[in-house]
């Protein structure tokens, strides 16, 4: 199975494993499964971060690639046809552009979405798997 963990799944997961669900920390730690970061989640924490919007208890954003990989996590590029089809994934409820593009990396990708995120569930209609 394959996996693409949500901007603060992914935080969650490095910084404050206690607010991941059980099911969720299973996923992460079962180490059959393949786990994947968007390099969409690195672009993500890297403007809030530059906006004063996040503090990631003293870890500099351009670190986080290499702690993602070193705790089990692969990257996901953003590739160009995800990116031009971007497009076709109406807008509901959940606006938020970095939200929308995980969800279409994870339709486009086969993945299921690891999101705490209950306003990402109306995008199941478009193929968008959610655990939490």
């Amino acid at each position: 199975m394959n996996y693409l963990v949500d901007t603060h799944v992914f935080l969650w997961a490095e910084l404050s494993p206690k607010k991941i669900s059980k099911k969720v920390k299973d996923i992460l730690l079962n180490e059959e499964s393949t786990k994947y970061v968007s390099t969409m989640t690195f672009w993500e924490i890297s403007l809030k971060f530059s906006l004063g919007k996040i503090d990631i208890k003293g870890i500099l954003p351009d670190k986080l690639p290499a702690i993602a990989k070193d705790t089990g996590f692969e990257i996901l590029n953003l590739d160009a046809q995800t990116a031009s089809t971007f497009y076709q994934l109406p807008k509901i409820k959940n606006k938020d552009p970095f939200d929308r593009i995980l969800a279409w990396q994870a339709i486009r990708e086969d993945c299921f979405l690891l999101t705490h995120d209950k306003e990402l569930a109306g995008y199941k209609d478009y193929g968008l798997r959610v655990i939490w």
